[in-house]
């Protein structure tokens, strides 16, 4: 196994509406895609972000363009208008993502 950071794997977006982020990742290969379905699990998102997310998490496969899409409820502080987070329309979120590190195969 080999720790890699998810941006070596894939590029990502983020955006939101409200109170709900929705975060993004495109695979850079077919390879890539394969593993990110297997190891970037909505849990292990979760669990990444921890207390951020306040909601519930999902995750929609989208095969035809390589890429996971996450929708994070309740993880703005109740968004643009009402939070007091740094960041409370959820741009960052993506760029943060890509520093999960995520154990990988070596081959």
């Amino acid at each position: 196994m080999r720790r890699r950071k998810l941006r070596e794997l894939a590029h990502a977006r983020s955006g939101d509406k409200g109170d709900t982020c929705n975060v993004g990742v495109v695979a850079r290969d077919a390879r890539a895609y394969a593993l990110l379905r297997e190891h970037l699990t909505v849990e292990r998102v979760r669990i990444y972000f921890g207390g951020l997310v306040a909601g519930g998490a999902v995750r929609y496969e989208l095969p035809n363009v390589g890429a996971l899409n996450f929708v994070l409820r309740g993880a703005l502080g109740g968004g643009g208008t009402r939070s007091t987070r740094l960041d409370a329309i959820g741009r960052a979120l993506a760029d943060a993502l890509l520093e999960l590190e995520l154990d990988l195969p070596d081959a």
